[in-house]
């Protein structure tokens, strides 16, 4: 878990460099999306999300996030929007 979040950093610095956000494929910004949800024990429903969050517990399908991590699965959301992601 330890991994993952710290990959997941290293993901939010690279979706905030201004010109290196747009190297972010849709599929990053749907890992991204996601992890936040599964550290705060969201249950996924898709064959692909539970493959890719496994590791962790499940417990809630609808997790209280903190008001950063509202602010960031809307912000990618946003972005997902803009260039027609649909990763899932």
């Amino acid at each position: 878990m330890l991994i993952a979040r710290a990959g997941a950093v290293a993901l939010f610095l690279v979706a905030g460099a201004g010109s290196a956000a747009a190297q972010t494929s849709c599929y990053d910004l749907w890992y991204e999306r996601n992890l936040i949800f599964a550290e705060n024990g969201y249950c996924f429903q898709t064959d692909l999300a539970r493959r890719a969050f496994a590791e962790f517990e499940c417990w809630t399908r609808n997790p209280a996030l903190s008001t950063y991590e509202q602010r960031r699965v809307d912000e990618i959301r946003d972005e997902e929007q803009r260039r027609g992601c649909n990763v899932n």
